[in-house]
């Protein structure tokens, strides 16, 4: 029997099952360190911040940057990957398209990774025609 998911809004979440997550979907850098507290910070200081559970325990999470006005970009979703094709992906993109267009917000946008296309096209996304998503230079 399959355990029930359950995904909701928080404003915090423990530091362990973030830099799991982290770790999982490939997004920790050695410079992190034993100091990864920052990520305190990216569930407190996201408009909107959904953390998907099983049994009390953080297996996904995702996040919008918005002024929650007018425009969103939704980031950072990722599903820890024992629990992937389950669709608890798509439950955490729906609950921060729900949270946002509550608060007004009529523009989300996302830049997701390759190879993701079709699954954010059946949520509703679309290419952005005519644009070019751009990132400033890290110095060296």
């Amino acid at each position: 029997m399959d355990t029930p998911i359950e995904i909701r809004l928080i404003k915090k979440a423990s530091l362990d099952a973030l830099v799991l997550l982290y770790k999982d979907a490939g997004w920790w850098k050695d410079s992190y360190g034993d100091a990864p507290e920052f990520l305190h910070r990216i569930v407190a200081d996201s408009a909107l911040f959904a953390g998907a559970f099983a049994n009390k325990k953080m297996i996904g999470m995702g996040r919008a940057l918005s002024d929650l006005a007018s425009d969103a970009y939704i980031q950072d979703v990722a599903v820890l990957k024992e629990f992937q094709g389950r669709g608890i992906g798509k439950k955490i993109i729906q609950t921060l398209i729900t949270g946002l267009k509550k608060s007004g917000v009529d523009w989300i946008g996302l830049i997701a990774q390759p190879g993701t296309t079709d699954f954010y096209e059946k949520l509703g996304f679309q290419l952005l025609e005519g644009h070019v998503p751009l990132k400033l230079k890290d110095k060296k």
